[in-house]
């Protein structure tokens, strides 16, 4: 590694209020964009089954099985690359992680779980600057997207944007209601409205 790319990461910018306003915008909003067409129309009913109050199946098993189909890819080798990266993340080897991750969105640029797991990882590095921007575009190809619009709450909580947090967690229970520690965040942000949440 470069000594700039040590400075860069050490440095680690902080996300300005205009970006976290935009993606804020965009979370808003997201009722009225529709899913990239890249994505598997099996997704639709289990989006549907999954908002229920008391789905037949047990919601966690509807989540894997959207899970399921935002990691899968139509091209082997770039499922094998996202389960390398995955793995590479478990096993603490971020840079490897990171390596793979960009070269996964540049060579799948409307894989929308690419970006949410490049997001990921600059989350866990708190890099979130970064994150924001990648939850921006997994949120403009998967506008469902639980699990970006929940990790953007967490940013917004990180940086004690509490409001933004709260309406984050909120739509991505009118997602998946079934999300049990976004109820208890929420209900903390209520009683703790002047600290960082943890």
């Amino acid at each position: 590694m470069s000594t700039r790319t040590r400075t860069a990461r050490a440095a680690r910018p902080q996300p300005s209020a205009a970006t976290i306003d935009k993606v804020f915008a965009l979370v808003l909003h997201l009722g009225e964009r529709r899913p990239a067409s890249t994505l598997p129309r099996r997704l639709i009913p289990l989006f549907r089954e999954l908002a229920l109050p008391e789905p037949e199946r047990d919601p966690d098993d509807i989540e894997d099985l959207i899970w399921a189909h935002w990691i899968a890819h139509k091209d082997l080798h770039a499922s094998s690359q996202m389960a390398a990266a995955i793995e590479a993340i478990g096993a603490g080897a971020l840079d490897l992680a990171r390596a793979m991750l960009d070269r996964l969105v540049e060579s799948e640029p409307r894989w929308a779980e690419a970006w949410n797991k490049r997001a990921t990882l600059a989350f866990i590095e708190k890099r979130d600057a970064d994150a924001l921007l990648d939850i921006e575009q997994t949120l403009m190809l998967e506008p469902r997207h639980f699990g970006a619009i929940s990790g953007f709450g967490q940013i917004c909580l990180r940086h004690q944007r509490f409001a933004e947090a709260r309406a984050a967690f909120q739509v991505a229970l009118r997602v998946n209601p079934h999300l049990l520690g976004l109820h208890e965040a929420i209900e903390e942000i209520g009683s703790t409205p002047m600290r960082e949440l943890h």
